[in-house]
This record gives C-alpha cells, sequence and structure tokens, in this order.
C-alpha cells in the first residue's frame, strides 16, 4: 500500500499492482478494520462564537418555522464532530446537525460567501474559512479563523475533533 485517503464515507487506498493483487489488499484492509482499536480519547474540543445574524437567517427560520432564538438553541446545542476537512483549506464538515435544522443546500450558490460565515445544508454545519463560492444557508459569523497558512497544521481542525457553537 503507498496511500490511504479518507473521505466522508469512504477511504481511497492507493498501491502498486506489481506488490500486491486487489483481492490481497481487500483482505488485508478486512483484518485491519476489525482489529481496529476503539477510540477512547475523543478529538479535540473546540468552542466556536457566533454571531446569529447571517444573510439566510430569516428565510431558514421562515422556512423551517423556528423563532430566531429557537433555531439558535437548536444549532448550539450539540457538539459537532468533525468529519472531514476539505473543500477549501480549513473547511470542516461538521455534523450530525438537529434533524429540525435539516435543509437541502441553495437552489442558486452564491459565487461569493465571506470568511467565517457559518452555515447548515443536509445533515451538516460548517465555517467557510475562506472567501469562496457556496451553496449553504448563512445563518451566522464567527471570527475565528480556520486555514492558517504559517501554521503547522495549517488547519485548525482535524478529522475527529469536536465543535461547540455558541451565541456571541
Amino acid at each position: 500500500m503507498r496511500q490511504a485517503v479518507a473521505g466522508y464515507a469512504s477511504v481511497t487506498v492507493h498501491f502498486d499492482p506489481d506488490q500486491a493483487t486487489v483481492g490481497s489488499l481487500g483482505a488485508a484492509i478486512k483484518r485491519l478494520s476489525a482489529k481496529r482499536p476503539k477510540l477512547e480519547v475523543p478529538g479535540r474540543l473546540h468552542r466556536i462564537p457566533v454571531v446569529y445574524d447571517g444573510e439566510d437567517l430569516e428565510d431558514v427560520t421562515r422556512t423551517l418555522n423556528l423563532s430566531r432564538d429557537e433555531l439558535i438553541a437548536m444549532h448550539t446545542r450539540p457538539i459537532y464532530r468533525v468529519f472531514l476537512v476539505g473543500f477549501v483549506p480549513g473547511w470542516a464538515y461538521l455534523g450530525p446537525l438537529p434533524e429540525e435544522l435539516y435543509l437541502p443546500r441553495r437552489k442558486v450558490p452564491r459565487m461569493m460567501v465571506p470568511p467565517g460565515s457559518v452555515a447548515i445544508a443536509g445533515r451538516q454545519t460548517g465555517i467557510y474559512p475562506l472567501p469562496t463560492p457556496g451553496g449553504w444557508h448563512l445563518i451566522g459569523r464567527s471570527s475565528v479563523k480556520l486555514f492558517l497558512p504559517d501554521s503547522d497544521p495549517p488547519c485548525l481542525f482535524r478529522a475527529g475533533d469536536r465543535v461547540k457553537f455558541f451565541a456571541a
């Protein structure tokens, strides 16, 4: 095996076909997955302040038939898991989002979302780390910097970390 790359719900394994067959590699992966230890230590906990004044907040509360305070209470209640870091540097897919907040992505994505925008879509929430296009519903903003290119590692969140939002 040369490299294993974790995805949201999969792992891609790069291998040298001169060194292993697909069958032998599959058998080795099954043996390893059966032996994996339970995660005893939870990922780091990040407390993230959010100002709930996002561009889509009014539309989201109307669509979900919630008050602003109910939405904030629901969004800040869970401790979210960082499922995956990707899309752009520093973007973390966080979840699961409470069922009451599930919304499909916007029909028309924005050409530019400001960094720090806190958003929801599907069963996830996240914070845009950089100015980028995006199709999630903007419910707030945070001043926490998620991508620090001069740091090692450059991303604040890592897969397995935990995130707790609170209203600022």
